[in-house]
């Protein structure tokens, strides 16, 4: 079955990265779109980036453009989030998520009903 496994969360000051990275299985890897979405303690989960997989499109929230980068090694089944710049308001659980749905529009690339399979999360927490 499918699995995504993210890896990489932990403690960080602000000002401070992280990578994040989320392995697949049990799916063609290359033929995936790729997200990751986050919540934070009380908050709707929300949309971070996407990236397709051919070509390797890719969609930022506002939140996270300039400071966030999504990236894909389709040879290791693995899709990385490199988080720099870390602020508080980032703490949350970061979930990494796949589907097959072609999105031509941003609307859709950060729509969770475009994914169809998730993993269970890592925790990211900034701290001041």
């Amino acid at each position: 079955q499918v699995q995504l496994v993210e890896s990489g969360g932990g403690l960080v000051q602000a000002g401070g990265s992280l990578r994040l990275s989320c392995a697949a299985s049990g799916l063609t890897f290359s033929t995936y779109n790729m997200g990751w979405f986050r919540q934070a303690p009380g908050k709707e989960r929300e949309f971070v980036a996407r990236i397709s997989y051919n070509p390797s499109i890719t969609y930022y929230a506002d939140s996270v453009k300039g400071r966030f980068t999504i990236s894909r090694d389709n040879a290791k089944n693995t899709v990385y989030l490199q988080v720099n710049s870390l602020k508080p308001e980032d703490t949350a659980i970061y979930y990494c998520a796949a589907g097959r749905t072609y999105c031509a529009t941003y609307e859709c690339s950060a729509n969770e009903a475009s994914f169809g399979y998730w993993g269970q999360g890592t925790q990211v927490t900034v701290s001041t």
